[in-house]
């Protein structure tokens, strides 16, 4: 169990990480596929407008958290 949220914090920092680049440089690159943020929350989110970076840059800080909890949480 430890181990899948280990991998759900990653893949939420990734997904963070890569639409805080995409925000920032205009297009993603690399693995824009990983902008669901961007492309599925944000939109709908009247809230959002205006703060699309920092929308970004807190999912990546809360993966970040996830991956840093799960890491240290001892099982057993």
């Amino acid at each position: 169990m430890r181990k899948a949220i280990q991998v759900l914090g990653l893949v939420v920092t990734a997904v963070g990480v890569s639409g805080t680049i995409d925000r920032l440089l205009g297009h993603q690159p690399i693995m824009g596929f990983l902008n669901v943020v961007n492309r599925l929350v944000i939109p709908r989110s009247d809230a959002l407008t205006g703060y699309e970076l920092f929308a970004n840059l807190i999912v990546a800080f809360l993966g970040l958290a996830v991956l840093m909890i799960a890491s240290a949480s001892r099982s057993g």
